[in-house]
């Protein structure tokens, strides 16, 4: 048991980075902590399906092809020795996407904080019971 965890920590650190980053969204009351929180959360799902598409050995997949006439023989493709490129494309999209969630998030976090004066959700809760 020792040696499969042991064998598998970056799936551990990367569990630990999502707890860490769930314990300030949920507990922080601090917009900007709650925000950091979930930027930290969403880097931790990202690095961990890159870790899972890495595969030891593997090549890039570009396939150079000869041009031998009409007569050339296509060979086969041993599509085990190349790595898949689309879980990593899809995380380069994730990051876009996490990035562009931060600023809208941040710029929400400004927005409320030039209407109440604050960025802790318990006054502007209580602020917006006010009226």
């Amino acid at each position: 048991m020792f040696e499969f965890i042991i064998s598998h920590y970056n799936y551990w650190m990367y569990i630990g980075l999502m707890m860490v980053g769930f314990y300030a969204m949920m507990v922080k009351r601090n917009l900007v902590k709650k925000i950091i929180g979930m930027n930290i959360f969403q880097s931790a799902i990202i690095l961990f399906y890159i870790s899972t598409s890495v595969k030891k050995g593997a090549s890039v997949p570009i396939l150079e092809h000869a041009h031998e006439g009409h007569g050339a023989v296509a060979h086969a493709v041993d599509v085990m020795q190349y790595a898949n490129p689309l879980p990593h494309v899809l995380m380069l999209t994730a990051i876009v996407v996490m990035v562009a969630t931060m600023g809208v998030a941040l710029a929400v976090a400004i927005m409320i904080y030039k209407r109440y004066h604050t960025l802790e959700e318990d006054e502007i809760i209580m602020a917006m019971k006010r009226g």
